[in-house]
């Protein structure tokens, strides 16, 4: 009972109904009332979704380059690593995590000091898989992707600044409710195999996504030639109008596979990505069947024949 109402478990339940509940508004065109309207949709829209919707001028002061996309994967990669630190000279030289990461991990589960005494190899590896992730997005942010003009609100850059920290704060306290048997290499199961497996493809399916979308902005040498949006096609966007968003959700699940899928705080991160994605996919959506009139019919959101 304890695990079920931890406030980590609230906060990302909490997050997903957020968004689930904004994804049923925009799928089904519902309006609030006309000054929370602007307001919302500026909130859960960015990039290309906003360009086609009028905002108040006192709105724009709020807007930040979409370009910053690559702070939050910066801020990852050093925080994450930091914990990641922590974590293996833990393991390795038997020291006990800082005073205050106990202290936040049990505001966040309530749990004793006693609980993170020993890591489990799927906290390892969860750690391990989210800054690897983290750098990959890092680079592609820097060396692949091209981003337009767009902005993004400044409540979704601190959100995303923020996201990450808790994140990895998250993947700690799970290690609370995974059963203690033995060194760390007879906790190694076929199911950290399994999910690492399925990271590694899914992690290859976003990169090659993001790629495609690049190489629309470029000639054959690769140099820009036009910041415009294009219809996606080639790979997964035949199936879907957004595979790195896809991507992003078998990320997550394959995270939860390393921990035997038996984790409940993590299947709550995987709910949270699904309404975020599921959100961000369909405006995407709309807004490629809005601008292109000969936009494939057949093609879902993002989960192949379903959304």
């Amino acid at each position: 009972m304890l695990d079920t109402i931890a406030i980590v478990n609230v906060i990302w339940f909490l997050l997903a109904l957020c968004f689930i509940t904004a994804f049923f508004l925009c799928k089904f065109s519902l309006k609030l009332p006309r000054s929370l309207e602007h307001v919302f949709q500026d909130l859960i829209r960015y990039g290309k979704t906003k360009e086609d919707i009028k905002r108040p001028n006192w709105q724009l002061v709020f807007d930040v380059s979409k370009r910053c996309f690559y702070h939050f994967y910066a801020a990852s990669v050093m925080w994450n690593g930091l914990l990641l630190l922590f974590s293996i000279r833990s393991v390795v030289m038997n020291e006990a995590l800082p005073d205050w990461l106990i202290d936040a991990l049990w505001c966040l589960t309530g749990r004793p000091r006693v609980a993170w005494k020993e890591l489990h190899l799927s906290i390892l590896l969860l750690q391990v898989l989210l800054w690897v992730h983290s750098v990959r997005r890092l680079l592609e942010c820097l060396f692949v992707s091209i981003f337009s003009n767009g902005v993004i609100h400044v409540v979704q850059y601190a959100f995303g600044l923020g996201y990450y920290v808790l994140l990895g704060l998250t993947v700690l306290s799970i290690n609370a409710s995974l059963p203690q048997s033995g060194s760390l290499f007879d906790q190694f199961i076929w199911h950290h195999v399994i999910g690492t497996l399925l990271f590694i493809w899914a992690s290859f399916l976003q990169n090659r996504s993001l790629s495609l979308l690049a190489k629309m902005r470029t000639d054959s040498s690769g140099k820009v030639e036009t910041l415009a949006h294009k219809m996606p096609c080639g790979g997964w966007f035949e199936l879907v109008s957004c595979p790195h968003y896809l991507a992003e959700l078998l990320i997550y699940v394959a995270m939860s596979v390393c921990c035997g899928c038996s984790s409940l705080t993590w299947w709550l991160v995987v709910l949270y990505v699904l309404c975020n994605q599921a959100l961000a996919a369909q405006l995407c959506h709309d807004y490629y069947r809005s601008k292109f009139e000969m936009y494939p019919r057949q093609r879902k959101a993002f989960i192949p024949f379903v959304l």
